[in-house]
């Protein structure tokens, strides 16, 4: 295997991970057969001081097939990135890793963003407020600079499936398809 953290692509997906935070995640576990669904708020960083901070609310839907199938089927990221390079970056990322992303589809809906504050950590507190109130335990917070969403909200739906992957073992063992 080749030194990947060498890599100039490595290099890039490493910064651009490290450039999103995920201010507020889901507990709960993905389902381990069919769709699952993360609610997120995206809060954008300005691009430069003086412009206002912007938020868009969207939903990532992560499918698991009903079917297990040979291991040789790659992820699929639907409206994630702006663009191929992008895209191919992380696929690139995830198969010299060895991630175990096979068989996964990943559809990204993002709503329009709204303006909301000039203070990013001002954007985040009233959106946590507001999900404390209404007992919501399932939308995360992301934030990330502008040309970054995409990777963001990868990154939490990544996150979202190595974090389920125990609850979904077990299931797996409960149902008989994984040896106990």
């Amino acid at each position: 295997m080749d030194d990947i953290f060498g890599d100039p692509d490595f290099q890039r997906f490493e910064r651009a991970w490290r450039a999103v935070d995920i201010e507020r995640s889901s507990t709960y576990s993905l389902f381990t057969f069919g769709e699952s669904e993360l609610p997120y708020f995206l809060v954008l960083r300005p691009a430069r001081d003086n412009d206002p901070v912007t938020v868009a609310r969207g939903e990532v839907k992560v499918a698991r097939p009903l079917i297990i199938t040979p291991d040789n089927a790659t992820p699929e990221f639907r409206d994630f990135f702006e663009s191929d390079e992008d895209s191919g970056l992380v696929e690139r990322f995830l198969m010299a890793r060895s991630a175990r992303f096979s068989h996964l589809k990943f559809t990204n809906r993002q709503g329009e963003a709204r303006i909301v504050t000039d203070c990013i950590e001002e954007a985040v507190d009233r959106l946590r407020r507001q999900l404390d109130s209404e007992e919501d335990e399932r939308t995360g917070i992301l934030v990330a600079p502008r040309g970054l969403a995409g990777f963001a909200v990868f990154r939490y739906a990544a996150e979202r499936v190595i974090a389920s992957a125990p609850d979904n073992i077990h299931e797996l063992r409960e149902r008989g398809f994984l040896p106990g």
